[in-house]
């Protein structure tokens, strides 16, 4: 099972293709703390997504910057999306902590109808400097507004009358 699992994941990861629908969208976060995050498509494949959180648990205030790469799934409504990144929190002075720092990874999986992008996530965060853990486990869902779709290429499909024309 494993590796039918690894062999899908390596599949999907080889595909050249625009994943995206979009180029910028932003939103909120939801799950087991709350927050803010945008996306901004950097090339092809890449974006780069910015988190502002604060959790329900303790008084930390989180902001995340991370690297994900999208495939698409099936349609390019349809993404799993995968990175990296870095963390960066501020701990109300009641808990007496050392502000976490550290990395963070992400994985997901998004679904954009029209001019809304519904995802769901896993992101678990390893504080390098300060928290109440060295490892976190987050998960959430976001719905995020798309400000810039990506423009659409448009396919000759008459590429056969070219040759035609020249005569």
């Amino acid at each position: 099972m494993k590796k039918c699992l690894l062999l899908l994941v390596v599949i999907f990861a080889s595909f050249n293709v625009q994943a995206q629908k979009y180029v910028t969208a932003g939103g909120i976060r939801l799950g087991t703390e709350i927050g803010l995050t945008i996306q901004q498509a950097i090339y092809k494949q890449l974006t780069l997504e910015l988190i502002m959180q604060s959790s329900f648990q303790n008084k930390i205030n989180t902001i995340t910057i991370l690297g994900e790469r999208h495939t698409r799934i099936l349609t390019r409504r349809i993404n799993f999306y995968m990175g990296g990144g870095f963390h960066k929190g501020w701990v109300d002075q009641e808990l007496n902590l050392e502000d976490p720092s550290g990395i963070t990874l992400i994985g997901g999986v998004e679904f954009a109808p029209s001019r809304l992008v519904i995802s769901w996530d896993y992101k678990p965060a390893f504080n390098i400097w300060g928290g109440e853990k060295v490892i976190s486990s987050e998960t959430a869902f976001s719905l995020r507004y798309v400000f810039i779709k990506r423009k659409r290429k448009k396919i000759n499909w008459k590429f056969w009358e070219k040759g035609k024309k020249k005569k």
